[in-house]
């Protein structure tokens, strides 16, 4: 057997991959095939790790529990089998010359600890976390379905170096380690997600329900086999299988949510089920649907702050109140058929919708003048100066967004040979027919004995107080009708097609393994925007404000009169033939935005492994060809007429993509790890889009066809001690260096490098996209897990999670400006203390991120900065019987609020500010 081993690494280092692959296999060896599953023999224990001590040989197990060893020499040997959260089990076996043994194996006890919880979720992800290739953070659901927040984007806010972008006080797009989202990528069951919006490539996930979720990984460092698209992390998102559990589920869920601000209570429901035919096929599926509405209340600076004798005034202000529904219904259904002992098939689809209706009332005051008087906390404006005016209008917009998924495909492990495949579609889309956007009436006020005092005691919150001509100010007749924005059409399309496969090799050595694997996927993509807009610029008798009065839900202030939420929209239907089109604003809104982009990309790589009960590393190289065919508009327009003319352009490159990754386990209870990987991450498709705009003055907008994407070389090194029986400690750092990030360059005719004219278009002003110098981001992420079940009772029910990220980063711009990186959260840590014992459940969690800069503007004073944000949520369980559960939640309990500002006159100035409540829900949970 030395000889044969001896020869076949001869064979290996001397003739390359093709006789590698053909090297045969041992004469006299046999498999060991078998299952982890917890004592219960309820869960299936993904990631347990089954080793055989005599040759330091080391299998994960897969998802359904299975393992194998493949080329096992004949004799008698010891099989040890670990799981975080239960004592490690041995079993002596004997392996005869040819054929195979099973050896199957029950951790954990006579009890749920493995199943049902918290505690049970801790195990789950911190034996998924031990057991990566490389440097990623895992959450999981436990084998009733419990998962620990309502959607991905809220749960993925608790793991180390995650940071969740809220809109409208719901967490949306994900920032890790205090990037950019864009710099993510995220799949669903292994299919790259594209992306709703028309003009981003991150998927906001929110949209997904976690009901249909099984568990997500970020993984933060890559192997030669991942896509290469992410300098982040890759947000890998899996729903549940049939056998991912050794009995069926069925499970139903019934909720009420209450929200404090618009005092409107909303259901939520959802059903769940996991079944297997016969030993050999299974089914799972599950559907949910939820209702929210809400109310925000919203305060927002029209335009950037200025100075005045040593007053600091905003031009323009914005008082905005929303009423918001928000309906989402998600579902998911998989066949999972074990075709034989070596191969599993399966079929996997996914459809989440989410639909946002958003009724928002706004006034706008706006000081044409500076102010009169003021000081460091007021400012006095009078219309016996200049023109104050205020608008009064109305956006009624309903948007919906779908993301579908289906996956096929089959994996097959013969032991010594591994062979996957996979075939997918999936498809994204944001849809608006007939949204108002916005319809406005608009009073001026020039010498009519009108005075406004803006109080800018409390920076967040400016107030303004009409000291004279209140009664003309707030007359809802003095507001005529100014402009009518109807979106005919927001239609974003998104869809990706894409094949993969990928064979591997390994050969059995007497101290563990060696892989040789390579692959091959094909992604072809297409996204396009089509918008249209019809601009009614007047009304053919009268129409004033008065006319669709309503009432508002403003907390903060009286910002009335304001028109209703339906009436507008009843009353263009009624009088539809008295709006008058103008129709220079129609086709320029209507041109302008529309797009269509393809996106190809081939890929191959190839890797080689070394797997031992000490040592695993992993070394390759990936190779992707892009290739973009971009399609916009050249928009021109001399005032009063437009003129379109159709550009297209097309471009190519290939990259070379190396990576190396170490874990290295001297012993039981300690991993470390070091990675180093080359990554890419394309332009947003909008950006590359050929969307050229420019008027009579020559000002223009510019997309840039010529983006160069992102390139990262990323390093990480990480130490974890596994310790107790539930319990973890890690801390580890990363650096990233990044190419070509890309930012808005704002350019005169008189700058370099176009000094004037783009692609052969003169402009006096233009914003183009542009790719900045270099960035480097470095941090340090620490975080702790322990179940506290030494302790005496009752505290042995207690149990902690906390971890904490530090993350710098320093970008140089074009004018030579030196920046953090935008999203770049410097600070971020999270804290959840749990108790579960007898029926009771609870837990506490309170998440920190430092403040983070939102947008680049043309100067520093300019740029947009949103401020830190602590918020804390409670959750309470209680088991009434075995299968029934009751459960509340109280999620921001603090009423974290949303600020944001720019640096300007030695102050934090308002940009945006929001409030929105607290949000309580209620339900009950029962499973089968």
């Amino acid at each position: 057997m030395t000889l044969i081993r001896s020869c076949r690494s001869r064979i290996l280092l001397g003739t390359g991959l093709v006789a590698a692959m053909l090297a045969p296999a041992s004469a006299f060896a046999s498999d060991i095939v078998g299952i982890v599953t917890d004592a219960t023999d309820t869960r299936a224990l993904q990631s347990a790790e089954v080793r055989i001590v005599e040759l330091g040989r080391v299998a994960e197990a897969g998802r359904d529990g299975s393992f194998r060893f493949g080329d096992v020499p004949a004799g008698t040997y010891t099989l040890e089998a670990r799981y975080v959260g239960a004592e490690p089990v041995r079993s002596t076996i004997d392996v005869p010359a040819t054929g195979g043994v099973t050896v199957n194996f029950s951790l954990g006890g006579a009890n749920d600890i493995l199943v049902v919880g918290q505690a049970a979720n801790q195990a789950s992800a911190l034996s998924r976390q031990k057991a990566a290739d490389g440097v990623e953070s895992v959450l999981t659901r436990d084998a009733i379905g419990q998962f620990p927040d309502q959607n991905v984007a809220e749960s993925l806010r608790r793991l180390p170096g995650v940071n969740i972008l809220n809109d409208q006080g719901e967490g949306r797009f994900v920032s890790v380690r205090g990037l950019d989202p864009e710099l993510n990528a995220s799949s669903l069951n292994g299919v790259r997600l594209p992306a709703p919006e028309s003009d981003v490539r991150s998927v906001a996930l929110d949209v997904i329900s976690s009901d249909t979720i099984e568990s997500i990984e970020i993984k933060k460092s890559l192997t030669a086999d991942m896509d290469a698209d992410t300098i982040g992390a890759s947000i890998e998102i899996h729903t549940t299988s049939a056998f991912d559990r050794q009995r069926d589920l069925y499970s139903a869920r019934i909720e009420g949510s209450y929200n404090d601000y618009s005092g409107k209570l909303t259901p939520k429901g959802s059903l769940d089920f996991a079944t297997r035919v016969g030993d050999n096929f299974g089914i799972a599926g599950s559907i949910s649907y939820y209702k929210r509405k809400f109310e925000t209340d919203n305060v927002e600076a029209g335009d950037f702050w200025k100075e005045a004798d040593g007053v600091a005034f905003a031009p323009e202000i914005e008082y905005r109140d929303y009423d918001v529904t928000r309906e989402r219904i998600s579902g998911a259904l998989s066949f999972d058929w074990r075709a034989s002992d070596t191969t599993k098939a399966y079929i996997r689809g996914n459809f989440s919708q989410f639909d946002d209706h958003e009724y928002r009332r706004r006034t706008t005051i706006i000081f044409n003048e500076d102010p009169a008087s003021g000081d460091a906390n007021s400012a006095f404006f009078t219309d016996a100066d200049g023109r104050i005016e205020v608008r009064r209008d109305l956006k009624d917009r309903f948007e919906r967004q779908r993301i579908r998924t289906v996956v096929v495909g089959s994996d097959t492990d013969t032991g010594v040979w591994k062979f996957n495949w996979s075939a997918s579609w999936a498809k994204s889309s944001e849809r608006e027919d007939f949204s108002i956007d916005p319809l406005r009436f608009r009073a001026r006020f020039n010498d009519d004995g009108v005075d406004v005092n803006m109080d800018y005691s409390n920076p967040r919150v400016p107030l303004y107080s009409v000291t004279a001509g209140a009664a003309l100010f707030n007359d809802p007749t003095e507001y005529g009708f100014n402009r009518l924005e109807l979106t005919d059409l927001s239609d974003s399309q998104d869809e990706e097609y894409a094949v993969k496969a990928d064979l591997a090799r390994t050969f059995a050595g007497d101290k563990g393994d060696f892989t040789i694997q390579g692959g091959i996927k094909s992604r072809w993509r297409d996204k396009s925007y089509n918008f249209n807009l019809i601009y009614y610029g007047d009304y053919n008798g009268d129409f004033t404000l008065a006319d669709v009065l309503g009432q508002q839900t403003y907390r903060l202030t009286d910002i009335g009169p304001v028109a209703s939420k339906t009436g507008p929209a009843a009353f263009y239907n009624a009088n539809l033939g008295n709006f008058e089109v103008n129709q220079y604003e129609t086709d320029l809104g209507s041109n302008s935005s529309d797009y269509s982009v393809s996106e190809n990309i081939l890929a191959g790589y190839l890797l080689g492994r070394w797997d031992s009960d000490t040592l695993r590393v992993i070394g390759g190289v990936r190779v992707e060809r892009t290739k973009n065919v971009l399609n916009g508009n050249l928009v021109a327009d001399d005032g009063s007429d437009v003129f379109v003319t159709p550009v297209s352009y097309r471009r190519n490159y290939t990259d070379w993509l190396p990576s190396m990754t170490i874990r290295f386990q001297p012993q039981q209870d300690l991993v470390l790890r070091l990675a180093g990987a080359r990554s890419i991450v394309r332009p947003k498709l909008s950006k590359l889009a050929p969307r050229f705009t420019i008027n009579e003055d020559d000002e223009a907008e510019f997309g840039n066809p010529d983006l160069l994407p992102y390139k990262a070389w990323n390093l990480d090194a990480g130490a974890e001690y596994y310790f107790g029986r539930n319990a973890a400690l890690s801390i580890g750092g990363f650096y990233k260096s990044i190419d070509n990030f890309i930012v808005d360059g704002f350019f005169e005719d008189s700058d370099a490098p176009y000094n004037g004219v783009y692609r052969g278009t003169a402009f006096s002003e233009a914003i183009i996209p542009v790719n900045g110098d270099k960035a480097e981001v470095a941090g340090l992420e620490a975080s702790y897990s322990q179940v506290f079940d030494m302790l005496p009772a009752p505290f042995d029910g207690l149990l902690a999670q906390a971890n904490y990220t530090y993350t710098w980063s320093k970008a140089k711009l074009f004018d030579g400006r030196s920046i953090a990186l935008p999203s770049n959260s410097r600070n971020t840590f999270n804290l959840v203390l749990g108790y579960e014992k007898g029926p009771i459940d609870i837990r506490l969690a309170g998440t920190y991120r430092d403040k983070y800069l939102d947008e680049i503007g043309g100067d520093a004073e300019t740029d947009r900065y949103v401020d830190n944000h602590f918020q804390l949520d409670l959750s309470v369980k209680f088991k009434l019987t075995d299968n029934v559960r009751l459960y509340g939640e109280w999620v921001n309990i603090n009423n974290a609020k949303y600020f944001a500002y720019q640096n300007y006159a030695s102050s934090q100035r308002l940009l945006q500010y929001e409030e929105y409540g607290s949000t309580f829900k209620f339900g009950v949970k029962a499973s089968f």
